[in-house]
């Protein structure tokens, strides 16, 4: 039954007399979702769409000029009273299609003020599209005629051979990349470096431009047609777009959705293309657009278009997939029911979905979407203001106004002025306030754990790197990696020929030099002095010789593990002086070593830290808690092991001129922390892991007080 306060309404009758029907080119086109039909509304000359319910459709079909809106709502009231659609939802159904050029008639003066507040909001509407400069959107052409020209040619790839190449394309872009993927994942960190800046535009607007034609083309494959083309500031940056809205016409569900899934096919296909090229190609332009191409569309594909959560194409995927029609709209209808029937009492309010699964999922959507929606944003944000200061402080208001203060100030009015709430006005106040202020109360007062997590190494408190005192080729690998020495035992025995040459040279010279002296002796004694200097320096080369030919057997000098794993494939393999053969590594007593970033350190050396704990990757589940910790007072760039660096997969970011692996982007502080010995985890030396600060409990505002201070102190020195 319609709702009673809807049924009747008090300005019926500037509109009972008027005559009112669809214009004359309004196509309508039938579709169904979850087994109930609905109707969508479509001039081909504006381009506008509106999509209706069957009850409403029944009541719009009838429309006439020859009838007054009267005649026909008590026509409709007559043959379905239950489902038929009351004055008040006549009066904002007409509107709508009025504002969206469905509808001819002419209206009297006094008929036109009905429509003043959707005029207003037509016109909120346009005023936060000027202040979303972020996603404004400026048509500027129709390319219909050029998609008809060229449809012949992709005609021939919108078919099983397309699918077939797109599926062989893409797995051998799989295959390079995942082949390449620790230099992939080291070239992301000049990705925003000054001089990428215009190749990864460039490569943004490559994709877009793909993206929207895939769009396009799937709509026109598929009989619709498409009239905008134009221009879509992202970030002050402007990219193209189409309107595609015509695929809401399409009857079968899978075509909307492949329309809607075809520009993230198209970009994951050039993706793909642009991928093999960066696996084949060396430093150089084509390599750096190649990669920013497969930057781009990977961000974009996963944060914005194949995520449902934000209306784009996921999103309306997924209301096809879900038979659930402008499903943002409803879960948002669905959340205010539930604050309207459950938290103001309002018995007459109805939910908009089928059934209590569908207002759960309705309920679900409505909440992530909304979290998901300011992350995203806040993250752009940030990005903004990391390049442009200004213009980020700036969006930042903007959004603060549109996202708090707005809502706040509707809110007000809603519970001031509504007559919906006119017998629960109190109750609804109430509720609000109550609400308002438990949320601040328990965000405040609450204590929550509170503690920082580090990045580190697992590292011995004694070892011995082994490394070559002389050069010399391998002979023999005395002791096996992984054997247990102690100080003193032959590792590894080296030879050198060179040296076992040198070595007889001068023995033979000092032979020589001898049998000089035995005859100095025997003759002109005044040359044995003159024969005993060159004599000694004979021989202090030869026992610097003999000294490097024992320095070939590489001895341990601590007691542990001899760690060289590759070293039996190195036999016979030349050996510069200096070179690194293995480590001896003392198992006894190990320390974890953490890298503590700038923000986080000022806990550590204040005394706040309460426990910590570390965490060894590769043994989940399994917690260490050292019995105490140290700190390092001093800053350092070089980490501890190149594992923590982004380019071997770490966290850490690494400085840009950096070619060693291990100077980082930001200094930083050690603070190490014992390792127990009986450990219930198997400690080696090098093994990453992550340190666990455990600080006092504090409230969550307190917590993200500090966080955003220390951002926009370290970011951007505020």
């Amino acid at each position: 039954m319609v709702e009673e306060s809807r049924i009747f309404h008090e300005s019926w009758y500037r509109i009972a007399n008027q005559h009112v029907s669809l214009s004359a080119g309004v196509k309508v086109h039938r579709q169904l979702f979850r087994g109930s039909r609905w109707y969508v509304l479509c001039d081909p000359f504006s381009g506008q769409f509106f999509r209706l319910r069957p009850a409403a459709y029944e009541f719009v079909a009838r429309l006439s000029m020859k009838r007054t809106v009267e005649e026909v709502w008590e026509e409709s009231m007559s043959r379905d009273a239950e489902d038929a659609p009351g004055q008040e939802d006549v009066i904002q159904l007409l509107a709508q299609l009025y504002h969206a050029n469905l509808l001819h008639f002419e209206l009297p003066p006094d008929s036109e003020k009905l429509f003043e507040r959707y005029t207003k909001q037509k016109q909120k509407v346009t005023r936060s599209t000027l202040m979303n400069i972020m996603f404004a959107r400026i048509p500027l052409i129709d390319p219909d005629n050029t998609l008809k020209r060229f449809l012949p040619f992709v005609r021939l790839l919108m078919n099983p051979f397309g699918v077939v190449l797109w599926v062989a394309v893409v797995t051998w872009a799989i295959i390079e990349v995942v082949g390449k993927a620790a230099l992939l994942g080291e070239q992301t960190q000049g990705v925003l470096a000054l001089g990428n800046i215009p190749l990864l535009y460039a490569g943004l607007v490559l994709i877009k431009c793909l993206h929207e034609l895939g769009h396009a083309f799937a709509v026109r494959r598929f009989g619709g047609e498409v009239h905008t083309l134009g221009v879509m500031f992202l970030i002050f940056s402007p990219l193209p777009y189409v309107d595609a809205t015509a695929a809401w016409a399409f009857r079968e569900k899978w075509k909307r959705v492949l329309v809607g899934g075809s520009g993230m096919i198209v970009e994951i296909f050039f993706a793909a293309c642009a991928a093999i090229i960066w696996a084949n190609t060396g430093t150089g332009v084509v390599h750096s657009l190649a990669y920013n191409l497969i930057f781009v569309a990977s961000v974009s594909t996963i944060v914005f278009n194949v995520n449902p959560l934000l209306r784009y194409d996921g999103y309306y995927m997924l209301s096809d997939l879900l038979d659930i029609p402008n499903l943002h709209a409803q879960a948002t209808m669905h959340l205010r029911h539930l604050v309207e029937r459950y938290g103001f009492g309002m018995k007459q309010s109805r939910s908009p979905s089928a059934s209590r699964a569908e207002g759960f999922w309705l309920s679900v959507f409505g909440v992530l979407s909304g979290i998901y929606r300011v992350v995203v944003f806040g993250g752009i944000l940030l990005l903004l203001a990391d390049r442009f200061l200004l213009a980020g402080i700036v969006m930042a208001v903007v959004c603060a106004i549109s996202w708090l203060l707005t809502p706040a100030l509707r809110l007000i009015h809603y519970l001031a002025a509504d007559p919906k709430l006119q017998k629960t006005r109190a109750r609804a106040v109430g509720v609000c306030v109550g609400a308002v202020v438990t949320v601040a109360a328990f965000l405040y007062f609450c204590p929550f754990p509170n503690s920082f997590k580090s990045p580190g190494v697992v590292k011995a408190r004694e070892s011995q790197l082994v490394v070559t005192r002389a050069a010399g080729a391998i002979a023999q690998v005395v002791m096996n990696s992984g054997a247990r020495v102690r100080p003193g035992d032959a590792l590894v025995r080296m030879e050198s020929r060179e040296l076992d040459l040198r070595i007889q040279e001068l023995e033979a010279k000092l032979a020589q030099v001898l049998a000089e002296r035995q005859r100095a002796l025997q003759g002109n004694v005044a040359d044995v002095k003159t024969v005993d200097g060159i004599m000694m320096s004979i021989q202090l080369q030869l026992e610097q010789m003999m000294e490097e030919r024992g320095s070939l057997t590489l001895t341990a000098s601590v007691p542990g593990i001899w760690v060289a794993p590759y070293l039996s494939e190195s036999l016979g393999m030349w050996m510069p002086r200096g070179a690194q053969i293995g480590q001896v590594v003392n198992d006894a007593s190990f320390y974890f070593s953490a890298v503590v970033s700038q923000r986080d350190v000022s806990r550590v050396f204040s005394g706040e830290i309460r426990a910590t704990e570390v965490r060894i990757s590769g043994q989940a589940g399994t917690t260490v808690h050292p019995p105490r910790l140290q700190q390092i007072p001093m800053e350092q760039t070089a980490l501890p092991s190149a594992a923590l660096g982004l380019g071997a997969g770490g966290d850490v970011s690494l400085s840009a001129a950096d070619t060693t692996g291990i100077k980082a982007a930001q200094t930083f502080y050690e603070v190490r922390l014992d390792l127990p010995h009986e450990a219930p985890v198997a400690l080696s030396q090098g093994q990453s892991g992550r340190a666990l600060f455990r600080l006092p409990s504090e409230s969550l505002l307190k917590q993200a007080w500090r966080k955003l201070r220390q951002l926009l102190q370290e970011r951007y020195k505020l």
